[in-house]
Parts: structure tokens; C-alpha cells; sequence
């Protein structure tokens, strides 16, 4: 497993740590404005989306690899809905914040 401040991508970095934080404003902040995602192919509301898989139901990265320059994560991520699941994540990143993300079963 890959401490989540040892991730090479700052931007990445900060998603991820603030995801394990429950830090709602942190998350934010990692992200531009604007930014949009997807989950399983389908573009998702991202505040929607992380409100209900992160935040309201304590959401959990523990990042197995990264590849690409840390902009490509394999992670087991749980939260209290789903449990845990084997997870793929690929980031854009723009002016050192997330613009998107991509998340799916790996």
C-alpha cells in the first residue's frame, strides 16, 4: 500500500488525503471549479456523487499503485454503503487542482 502522502502527483495527493479525512472543504479545494467525473463509464454529479460515496458514508482510499505519473490509481476503496471493492482511478489535472476523475470496479 502507498501512503497517501507519499502519492506523486500533488494534485492526486491532496484528493486522496482529503477523501480520507471526510474533509469536504479540503476536497473542494483539490478539485477546479467546474471539475466533472465518472463512475463505471457514466458521468456522474460530482457533488452528488460525493456526498453519497465519500462523505455521507465515510469513503476510504488505501491506494495499492499508481502509474502514469501518480495520475492513474488502483486503490481498495470502501465506504459504509457498498463495503470494499477493488478500484481503478484516473485523474486530469489542470493548473495543479483535479478538472476531472474517472472511477470504476478494477
Amino acid at each position: 500500500m502507498i501512503p497517501a502522502d507519499q502519492l506523486t502527483d500533488p494534485a492526486v495527493r491532496a484528493f486522496v488525503t482529503a477523501v480520507n479525512a471526510g474533509d469536504r472543504q479540503a476536497f473542494t479545494e483539490a478539485l477546479t471549479p467546474g471539475a466533472t467525473m465518472s463512475d463505471d463509464g457514466s458521468d456522474r454529479d460530482l457533488n452528488d456523487w460525493a456526498d453519497r460515496e465519500i462523505f455521507s458514508s465515510n469513503g476510504h482510499m488505501d491506494v495499492e499503485s499508481e502509474a502514469d505519473g501518480g495520475r492513474a490509481l488502483v486503490a481498495d476503496y470502501r465506504n459504509d454503503t457498498w463495503g470494499a471493492m477493488r478500484t481503478a482511478w484516473r485523474f486530469t489535472v489542470s493548473d495543479g487542482r483535479v478538472s476531472r476523475f474517472e472511477t470504476g470496479q478494477a
